[in-house]
């Protein structure tokens, strides 16, 4: 997948480091609520960039620990980040939730059922902008762009917030 291909490649661009730390930085970035990526793909991601010559790692040992990998990005890496840069900037945009599975099938169900569902979503909806929230107020020393992205998760959560409320409007009154 080439979103993940990007998220590790800029993450090596902007500082080499090892697969590990990588991990680390994803988990510590929150990366995989905005970007479909999970942790324990970047090990694997890793492997595979390394193969296909887009990174490469240098062994290296810190005092008695165990030898790892410090991986940096080579001149093929940097032209296939700039071609995913590009790429992926040109997508038309998609956001996918995946309580619209739910939604879909909410006719299967009696009002009491629909009722509690979309409690359910409403609930996740205000714990999602919560969280949202609170990184927010954590990460205010961070950089433009990632308050940006933050501000964008708070922008959607508000509105995700005023859908469910619309929607349970509608659907339980019909």
């Amino acid at each position: 997948m080439s979103t993940i291909d990007l998220i590790v490649l800029g993450m090596i661009k902007e500082k080499e480091q090892s697969a590990y730390e990588l991990q680390k930085n994803v988990e510590y970035r929150n990366i995989s609520k905005w970007v479909k990526v999970s942790t324990p793909s970047i090990y694997k991601k890793v492997i595979q960039l390394e193969e296909k010559g887009y990174i490469k790692g240098n062994l290296s040992r810190d005092g008695n620990m165990p030898e790892k990998s410090i991986y940096h990005i080579t001149e093929k890496g940097d032209k296939y980040f700039l071609e995913l840069m590009k790429k992926i900037s040109a997508q038309m945009v998609n956001v996918f939730l995946d309580f619209n599975a739910v939604i879909i099938n909410m006719a299967m169900l009696s009002k009491n059922e629909s009722k509690e569902v979309i409690d359910n979503i409403e609930t996740e909806i205000e714990k999602y902008k919560n969280a949202v929230s609170k990184l927010e107020m954590e990460r205010e020393n961070i950089p433009v762009c990632a308050k940006s992205i933050i501000n964008q998760q708070v922008l959607l959560s508000e509105a995700l917030n005023d859908w469910i409320n619309d929607f349970r409007k509608l659907y339980l009154e019909e």
